[in-house]
């Protein structure tokens, strides 16, 4: 055999033999057991699922009759300027971007004659089932978007709760016959009695049997 390859040969033979070596040598020296018992244990805090629980949920928007009881119309004409580029609110007013605001309260959503509504207003209205009662047209205006998914109106909303209560007191005058304010005991502000006839059910007070729901969300 050619001398060479016999010294090709044994130089890769002696070259395995090194890196085994090598390998074993290593595994005994830097080799370590797993430990019985972990030195510490991060365990993840469960939060809770449930609405309203801390940290979890969001706050149901508060109710608008308790300001309503003191505000000020003539307040709210000043802000319905913020509006009267889209709306007009007089007696037999045009529609424009949006409709006409006379006898808003408590008049069917998406119902003004001649207007044509989004889709995500005519969802929102369930066929004329829900009306514009004044928690509705606060919600609403606090943030149009975020209430009535899919509406066509842009305006950002009325963050100012006072304002929003001025603003419907103002509108609320723009009608043959003005709808009621709310009844103290409908206002959320405090607990009443149910009215005859009506029994809460367990574990609900007269304040939910009593109070207006929230805009429901579409």
């Amino acid at each position: 055999m050619n001398p060479y390859v016999n010294m090709g040969v044994g130089a890769l033979l002696g070259t395995v033999f090194v890196l085994m070596t090598v390998s074993i040598a290593s595994e005994g020296i830097f080799h370590s057991e797993a430990p019985e018992k972990e030195g510490f244990a991060i365990v993840a805090e469960e939060t809770s699922a449930e609405p309203g629980a801390a940290g979890g949920g969001e706050a149901a928007p508060e109710p608008i009759g308790p300001l309503l009881a003191t505000a000020d119309a003539s307040a709210g004409e000043a802000v319905f300027k913020k509006c009267a580029s889209c709306h007009t609110v007089e007696k037999g007013g045009p529609n424009k971007v949006g409709p006409n605001l006379w006898d808003i309260v408590n008049r069917p959503v998406a119902s003004h004659e001649g207007f044509s509504y989004s889709a995500g207003m005519q969802s929102f209205a369930e066929g004329g089932k829900v009306v514009w009662d004044y928690d509705h047209l606060s919600y609403f205006l606090e943030a149009p978007k975020k209430h009535v998914p899919g509406t066509a109106m842009g305006f950002a909303g009325l963050k100012k709760a006072d304002e929003r209560a001025n603003l419907i007191a103002w509108l609320r005058e723009h009608s043959d016959n003005p709808a009621p304010l709310p009844a103290p005991e409908a206002t959320g502000a405090t607990e009443a009695a149910p009215t005859e006839g009506t029994a809460p059910v367990e574990g609900q007070t007269a304040q939910d049997v009593q109070a207006p729901a929230p805009a429901p969300a579409n």
